[in-house]
């Protein structure tokens, strides 16, 4: 896993000293080495130019350096990632002829693109982010893998007489340091995105004119920075239908994406809950690695949020070498500075990773495999349960008229509400209004039931960029919504949920957070349960075994706890989330009280001071239904804007 960067334009030494500064802000993603590339000049003096930072894990020789050139064809590319294919991709060029200078999978995937075209993205395997020069269709690449493990951002010159047109980068803010951004802003509609969600949602970032590419998107640039091609060469709307696919074929699957996550020329870990998805991890990398593996956890003093002697006592039982990291309030105080600079975009989330990388990257590791994606794939939410139930009762009341519904849901609510604090209650049953109101749409139900507020606090919060985004469908832009409804059309209401988690809470959440703060320690997480080829093959598993009893994942713990005890199993599920509850009553209470009381920092990011101080005085008084994460979302969104010189303004 590395970093990497590109500028289309002059090629000269203000653009390279622009290269230079968003490599050198992502020293963390890579330490091991960095590199530039100068491309040639056209008749106008344009070209392209690209920047690598390297952390090795494959081939630590220097000829597994970048950018990295072909020597016989001339082909330049950048990789972020893995391509976990890469031993067969190699294979097969070998057995036509093509001589390979490195061992890695950097050179076999360029080698392959070289011959084969762009459109050969589709044969990797991975978690990847590509950049590749074609020196003889005088066209670059840009592409990310199909369920967007990792991530590549670009921004587009608006001055069409600039000296630049086209930069891209491994982060949002490498492209800040760039300098190439002359006055960078907050994006509204990103903003309005962050309170509904916790998160800002891809093609948008946070900041005005920075772009994501999508999962399983593909681009091609000329040379002049101008777009040929925009493609999505995959998506979920391609994933099989059930009834092909049984447990068996799940097993297979699970194992043999566990062994390939585990391709490294350096030490490894696994992060170990003690719950089932990184439990299941560690134990078939146990079964099939022929190197100790060894866990780490990440324990508390607050025991309501310990997990520590689970965690403990399924290392025993696989037969892992196993490390516990402490984290007490006064260490994460410490800390909190770096830990927020460690995300690249606002979130509620991801701090645990920090915590946990650092440990591990002190540890003498490179490399760690988590267990996230578990939930989406087996059905391990409670919206698993509760939307289905909420979107069939919609059908069976249809006869009911929309106005009878809504006031009945609207009495009930308010009837809850009274007496409950100064500040409405935004969880629950406090939602019911909004959710009948939906009646049985399956993407309306899951935003309102993972808003952090209701409509009516979000529009309180923000004012008139609460309604930037459509009402039905708030926190999404049209884009999304479109391609949400393409990819879930004709699937069963389990089928769909797990497609939204897949591509939002998973792929908008987990994923970002996780490369973020744990590359700030330089540590590369891998994902076995998050895997393209895993992923058809459980969605071609009927409904019935994959998802039933809902919320058990049973097919999971089938496939990855062989000859586990189930009793170690057997207790309430429980997300690995720092103690952030109980510290907010605490020390750390302090410090975002101070945040969430400045006024003018408050404004500077959209946000109403009287509202934001509202939600921080009932939160502080216990009122119902107020959670840790709707006062540590704005918290977070006003740090980072705070700490990067970023406003709703120009600067």
């Amino acid at each position: 896993m590395c970093g990497l960067a590109g500028i289309v334009g002059r090629v000269g030494d203000v653009n390279r000293a622009a290269l230079q500064r968003m490599t050198d802000a992502m020293a963390h993603r890579g330490p091991d080495g960095d590199g530039l590339w100068m491309g040639p000049a056209d008749d106008r003096g344009w070209g392209v130019m690209l920047g690598h930072r390297r952390l090795s894990i494959l081939d630590l020789s220097s000829a597994a350096s970048q950018p990295m050139v072909d020597p016989e064809r001339g082909d330049v590319a950048v990789l972020n990632g893995e391509i976990y294919n890469y031993v067969e991709i190699r294979d097969a060029l070998e057995s036509q002829g093509h001589a390979l200078w490195s061992t890695g999978d950097t050179a076999a995937m360029l080698r392959l693109l070289s011959v084969r075209g762009f459109g050969a993205v589709s044969d990797l395997r991975g978690m990847f982010a590509i950049a590749l020069w074609d020196p003889r269709r005088r066209e670059l690449l840009l592409a990310r893998d199909a369920l967007g493990i990792k991530p590549l951002y670009f921004a587009r010159n608006p001055d069409p007489a600039g000296e630049w047109s086209f930069a891209f980068a491994s982060e949002v803010r490498a492209l800040l340091r760039s300098g190439l951004l002359r006055q960078p802003r907050l994006r509204p509609s990103a903003v309005t995105s962050v309170v509904w969600n916790g998160f800002t949602v891809a093609p948008e970032t946070i900041v005005e004119g920075i772009e994501s590419l999508l999962p399983g998107e593909m681009r091609v640039y000329a040379q002049d920075g101008l777009e040929r091609q925009r493609q999505r060469y995959w998506t979920q709307a391609e994933l099989p239908r059930p009834g092909s696919a049984n447990a068996r074929d799940v097993s297979a699957a699970l194992e043999d994406s566990v062994r390939r996550h585990l391709a490294s020329d350096v030490p490894l870990a696994v992060f170990l809950s003690g719950g089932v998805d990184s439990s299941a991890i560690a134990n078939v990398a146990k079964r099939v690695s022929r190197d100790p593996v060894h866990t780490f956890t990440l324990a508390f003093t607050e025991q309501e949020r310990n997990e520590g002697d689970i965690a403990r006592a399924v290392s025993s039982a696989i037969g892992t070498q196993h490390h516990e990291i402490v984290l007490r309030q006064e260490d994460f105080l410490d800390r909190l500075d770096d830990a927020i600079g460690s995300l690249d975009q606002p979130s509620f989330d991801g701090l645990n990773s920090f915590f946990i990388s650092q440990a591990v990257a002190q540890a003498g590791f490179k490399v760690a495999l988590v267990g996230s994606g578990g939930d989406e794939l087996f059905g391990g939410y409670t919206s698993f349960r509760d939307l289905p139930a909420m979107a069939a009762w919609s059908r069976r009341l249809g006869f009911v008229p929309d106005c009878a519904r809504n006031l009945a849901a609207r009495a009930f609510a308010q009837w809850k509400a009274s007496g409950v604090g100064s500040f409405p209650p935004q969880t629950r049953w406090a939602k019911l209004p909004t959710m009948v109101a939906a009646r049985d749409d399956l993407l309306a139900l899951y935003q309102c039931a993972y808003a952090l507020f209701l409509p009516e606090t979000h529009r309180r919060l923000l004012g008139q960029a609460a309604d930037g985004l459509g009402a039905g469908y708030r926190g999404l832009s049209a884009e999304v919504v479109a391609a949400l409804h393409t990819e879930t059309a004709g699937r069963s209401d389990l089928a769909s949920i797990a497609a939204l988690e897949q591509r939002l809470f998973l792929g908008e959440r987990l994923l970002r957070d996780t490369d973020s703060t744990s590359m700030a320690a330089s540590i590369e997480t891998r994902l076995p349960l998050v895997d393209q080829q895993l992923l058809e093959v459980v969605a071609a598993v009927p409904d019935s075994a994959r998802f039933y009893p809902v919320r058990s994942k049973a097919m999971l713990r089938a496939a990855g706890l062989q000859g586990l005890d189930p009793a170690l199993f057997d207790r309430p599920k429980s997300g690995f989330e720092l103690p952030f509850d109980h510290w907010l009553h605490g020390p750390l209470g302090a410090e975002v009280g101070a945040v969430l009381g400045d006024g003018a920092l408050m404004a500077s990011v959209g946000l109403s001071p009287q509202v934001v101080g509202e939600l921080w005085r009932a939160y502080q008084a216990g009122s119902p239904g107020l959670y840790w994460t709707r006062v540590w979302c704005l918290y977070t969104l006003a740090v980072w804007a705070r700490r990067e010189g970023l406003s709703m303004e120009a600067a």
